[in-house]
Formats: structure tokens, sequence, C-alpha cells
């Protein structure tokens, strides 16, 4: 039986947060919502995610991982003891052209002792399956050979946990036959096409030491240099034996087909589900008393079968791998009487994940904080990555969802902010697409228009849709430039008419959406035109004090000079033996 919880910290799915770009892709493609939004990342809820790797496939930017287990493997190897393979059916169609024995080869030249079909452990249920359903009486019974399904019952639908059938996994099967043949301890790996195996490996550890998909195994060949199309076809064997029936099991309805050849079933009704989407419409509100015959119903959890599994490449269609298995495996119309050679039997017990208790005033209140006061703003987008805006709320009260991720409402708040930004600016605002019709613009700016334009700015939805070259002639030109160029441009001065205007017409989107800002400067020119002549009027008067002053000294130091002379030369001639003629020296 699978683990109740996993260690977050070892759960086989995670988020580089780094590389998440809070797009809410993984939350709308997760059938059960099992992700959290954290600081704009997404992260796994161990305790409610069913391991169907949808998120996985559809994260666009590839921050969703799978837990890389080759390293435990490669620890096995390294410990000398024989380490064995269980490889799904799968394989064909994800390795087309390569024959059994060069994937045996390539497995062995990897280090492992002996490979196996898994399909045969899908044999061991099929036999054990038939002779379940001969005795079986009315009532639905649902398959358990996809990990992924059967946690999906426990969790969310554990009223139909009983209606599980008591038997073990194709892979866990194969697993007792393995240590049948090689020894009660021998350590079994295994490869394909589901991440789902990896939790079965880490409850079932005792059985299988881990799980690595088809593309870990690419990875690992490709590393050690080991080319497929180059390796030597040979005569070897799957181990113990080759499988025979059990290779239809990865494609949708193969485990039924196995079954019907096995034996007549007449009382008994099959149907086979795929998809996790197709699973949860046919299970919704099924009460299993209702039924007044067996329902065999075969669940898989992606659409098409195994062959389809997030833990492959894909690089073929998947009508291609479904013909690739089909060819492998060959026609069926009688399989050959099997009995049960290893005990497969496993109870199943409910687990219903925790919800938690979510009350209607606690929805409601969560619904206000994201601008939902009635049902008429419930418009159920499904942006968010929610089908509904209640399933929203009542994530956003378990702690699984930001506000931020209401598409709606962050752009009605982004809106409102903005339009309080363009009525509080003083200068006139206006932004135009590729027609240069207007897109928005501000009250400011219908007013520097004139007041025609501004009579019209309450009539008409704020301009919205008139086209700038009617509203604004003068400058209409700037902004197609830019549009043209998709470079910014400024000007201090633009006149108009008997007006001047400051512009800056700038780039929103290139060649799509250009935003113009205007600023009346006329006033402000004017009165700068005033200071100026009044500073250069106090500048000439200043200049011709200065002027004036300078002459005045000037002719002082004269008068002063020759005063200064005379003296000095009247005290001279007292005291002078030899007077000399008096006069001014040159």
């Amino acid at each position: 039986m699978i683990p109740v919880t996993a260690d977050p910290g070892t759960f086989p799915i995670y988020t580089v947060k780094n590389d998440c770009q809070d797009c809410y892709k993984c939350v709308r493609a997760c059938p059960v919502k099992a992700i959290k939004i954290e600081n704009g990342h997404a992260q796994e809820i161990s305790d409610h995610c069913v391991l169907c790797g949808r998120c996985v496939e559809i994260c666009p930017v590839g921050a969703k991982r799978i837990r890389d287990d080759r390293p435990e493997a490669e620890r096995l190897l390294r410990s000398g003891k024989p380490v064995y393979v269980s490889i799904a059916p799968s394989w064909v169609g994800e390795f087309p052209d390569v024959s059994p024995g060069r994937m045996i080869r390539a497995l062995k030249a990897l280090g492992f002792a002996e490979i196996g079909e898994t399909a045969l452990g899908a044999q061991e249920v099929t036999a054990s399956l038939a002779e379940f359903l001969r005795d079986a009486g009315p009532g639905l019974y649902l398959s358990t050979a996809c990990p992924s399904a059967v946690e999906y019952v426990r969790r969310y639908l554990p009223h139909l946990t009983k209606c599980l059938t008591p038997v073990l996994s194709p892979l866990l099967a194969h697993c007792k036959l393995i240590r049948r043949a090689a020894g009660p301890d021998a350590p079994i790996v295994f490869f394909g096409p589901c991440i789902a195996k990896k939790v079965e490996a880490d409850g079932h550890g005792d059985m299988l030491a881990c799980s690595l998909t088809f593309k870990d195994l690419r990875a690992w060949l490709e590393e050690r240099g080991i080319d497929l199309d180059r390796i030597d076809d040979g005569p070897e064997d799957f181990f113990p034996v080759k499988a025979d029936e059990g290779t239809h099991y990865p494609i949708e309805g193969g485990m039924i087909e196995t079954i019907k050849a096995s034996g007549e079933f007449p009382d008994v009704r099959f149907l086979t589900i795929s998809g996790m989407n197709s699973l949860q419409r046919a299970l919704d509100k099924v009460d299993p008393r209702g039924f007044s015959v067996p329902v065999f119903m075969e669940c898989l959890a992606c659409p098409g079968g195994c062959i389809n599994g997030p833990g492959s490449q894909k690089s073929h269609s998947s009508l291609s791998r479904w013909m690739n298995v089909k060819d492998f495996a060959g026609p069926l119309e009688k399989a050959p009487a099997r009995t049960v050679s290893v005990p497969v039997d496993e109870p199943y017990l409910p687990q219903r994940s925790d919800e938690g208790n979510v009350t209607e005033e606690q929805i409601k209140l969560a619904l206000r904080m994201i601008g939902k006061t009635s049902e008429e703003d419930e418009l159920n987008c499904g942006g968010c990555g929610y089908d509904t805006c209640r399933a929203m709320a009542k994530a956003l009260v378990l702690g699984r969802a930001e506000v931020t991720m209401c598409v709606s409402y962050m752009r009605k708040k982004a809106q409102k902010k903005a339009n309080a930004l363009l009525r509080s600016m003083p200068s006139g605002v206006v932004i135009v697409d590729h027609d240069l019709s207007i897109v928005e613009c501000n009250e400011r700016f219908a007013n520097l228009m004139g007041p025609e334009t501004a009579g019209l700015y309450d009539l008409s939805d704020g301009l919205k849709g008139a086209r700038l070259a009617r509203i604004a002639p003068t400058f209409a030109h700037l902004v197609e430039g830019v549009l043209d160029t998709d470079e910014d441009v400024h000007y201090d001065h633009f006149r108009a008419g008997e007006k001047l205007f400051e512009i800056t017409v700038f780039s929103i989107e290139p060649h799509l959406t250009v935003g113009a800002v205007i600023l009346d400067v006329t006033r402000r020119e004017i009165r700068r035109d005033q200071i100026a002549h009044r500073a250069n009027e106090v500048i000439r008067k200043n200049l011709a004090t200065v002027q004036e002053i300078a002459c005045r000294l000037g002719e002082h130091m004269a008068d002063t000079e020759i005063l200064l002379r005379d003296i000095a030369e009247g005290y001279g001639s007292e005291n002078d033996p030899d007077p000399k003629p008096r006069g001014r020296t040159s």
C-alpha cells in the first residue's frame, strides 16, 4: 500500500522556484488542485498530489521537475550485488526500431545483471483478476494497475476504496517474480514512463529499490556514450522468460483485452477510462450499490494509457507508439490458461485528503478580498487556475492561493491606480494605438486641447476611440513618427498657435502603442522672459554704476598721486645740500 504522506523534501515532483514564472498553468492542469502558490511560485502539496504528472508536462519553462533517483541506482551497481531491471512494456513505443536484444545489451552495458519485462507481472495480475471476476457479484470493481488512479480513489473518493480490486500493480507483482528467480534480496530498478512508480518504490522499498523514467534512461545512455542504434543485436532474452499477453497492458484497454482473452465472463461489463479528467467525470457521484451486474473499470491516469506517461520523451505521435506496442505484442484472441504463481494480494485503505474546514463566511470574506462582492462579480474566468471564483476563494482561505492570482481583480486594481495617477497629474496624458486612435487620456489633456474637446471628454467615455489627428492635429505627426521609428522624442518648446508645450512622446509597445505627456509652458515662458528682461535691466544698471565708480576712482587716484609727489619733493629739498631744479619728472 502506498504511504499516506510523502516527505515534501523527497517527493517525486518538485519545483525549481527560480524558473517558475507564476503563470498558474500547473494549477489549471492539475485535476485535484494539489498546487500551492506561495510568493508567486508553485509547489506541490504532497498529501494531495496523485502523481499524474500533468504539471510536469504542462509547465512551459520546465520548472516542474521529476526527482532523479539515478544516484540510488548507481549506488546499487557499485555495491557489487547483481542488480535487476524491470522495464515497462511501453518501451517499444518509446524506443521504436530498437530490438529487445539491443535494449537488453544496452542496459547490461550500464551494469545491470538481468533485464525482465514488467509485462510478466501484468500476466500475474490478469490471472488473479480473471479468477476474482469469475466469482464477482454485482457491483463496481476498479483496477489497481495505475498507482495514480489508485491514489485518486483513496484520497478523493474514499467511499469507493472498497471497490479497488485487492491486487498488486503489475510492477510489484513482477518484483515478486524476479525475487523468486534471483533471490529474496535481489535489488530491482524499474524503467518506465510513470512518475507514480516512484511512490510505489518509496512505499515498497522491500521489493523495489528505485524507479527511473525513460527520460532518465535516455540521459544515462547518452552520458555513457551508449548508442542504441550501434549496439550489436543478438539472441539476448528477457529474464527469466519472455512475456506474452502482458505486453498489451500499456495501451488503453490492454488490461481488459488480456482478461477477456483468458476466459469467459458473460455477466461482467467491462469499461476503460483513461485520463484523470475522464476518470473524475466517470466516478463522480457513483453509488456502487446501484449496479445490478459486475462492472469492471480499467482506470488509467494517462489519456490513451501508459504509452503517454509523463516520464516518456514522446518523440513520436501517440498513434505511432500505439502501433509499435500492438505490433510488438501481436494479435490476442486466446491467452494461455494461467494460475497465479506468486502472491499478489494487496489491501487498499481509504486516505481522505484533508481539505480543511472552510465556512461560507470565510469564503465570502475571501471573495471580497479579490473584489467579488456579488454573484455578478464572479466571472469564473479560470485565469487563476481554478474553475470558479469560489474555488479560488476557498484556496485563499486554505493558504494555497494568493490574491494576485485573480487576473480580473489585479487588472481592475491596476486600472484604478492608473486612473488615479492620470487624474492627479498636472500634465496632459494620452495613449494611442497603431491607428492613432485614443486608447486612454486624462481630463487635463482634453482641457489642453481646447474647450470643445474638454466638452466631449465626459460625453465620449474619455475620448476613447477618437482620432488623434482631429483632437490634436498640431502634434499628431510627432506620435506617428514614434510609431514608425520606435524612438522616443522630447520637445522643450513646441509651439502650437500662441501656446508653447513641453512634449514627450514615448513608445509603449513597439509600433503598436504610443504615449505622450504634454505640459503647457506658455505662462512659464512668459514669466521667464519677464524675469530675464528685469535681470538684464538690473545688470545694465549695475554695470553703469560700476563704470561710474571706476571712473571717479581713477580721477581721485590721479589727484592723490600729484599731491603726494609735491609733498615728497617739498620735504626732500630742505635737506638736500645740492638742491636740484624743482619740477615734475616724467
